[in-house]
């Protein structure tokens, strides 16, 4: 089992999905035990229950439910942030995985 979970959330889960196969080998480069995966907005909540998730980011197309998200996860203590948009548009999982560590620390 992975030592960390990262979710990464966009509107359809489609999006993100190709930046989750990069953060995995921007991980597996660094020798990063993380289990990375994609999820529409609509099923985030269900993933929430189901799994122990360590960090939480949001497509920059679903940036407008960020303070939805913060709500219900302070009481979580799962950080929650908007991929920045340059990263996300290049699809730079080195960068993203960056993020997501900075998050977690």
């Amino acid at each position: 089992m992975a030592e960390k979970t990262i979710m990464l959330v966009c509107s359809a889960g489609m999006s993100t999905s190709l930046l989750v196969t990069k953060m995995q080998k921007a991980a597996e480069a660094k020798g990063i035990d993380v289990d990375i995966f994609a999820t529409a907005a609509s099923d985030a909540d269900n993933e929430l229950a189901a799994k122990k998730i360590d960090v939480m980011l949001l497509g920059p197309q679903v940036r407008f439910m960020l303070s939805q998200f913060q709500k219900k996860l302070a009481d979580k203590n799962i950080p929650v942030e908007v991929i920045d948009m340059r990263s996300y548009g290049m699809m730079d999982g080195d960068a993203v995985l960056a993020q997501a560590e900075k998050l977690m620390a």
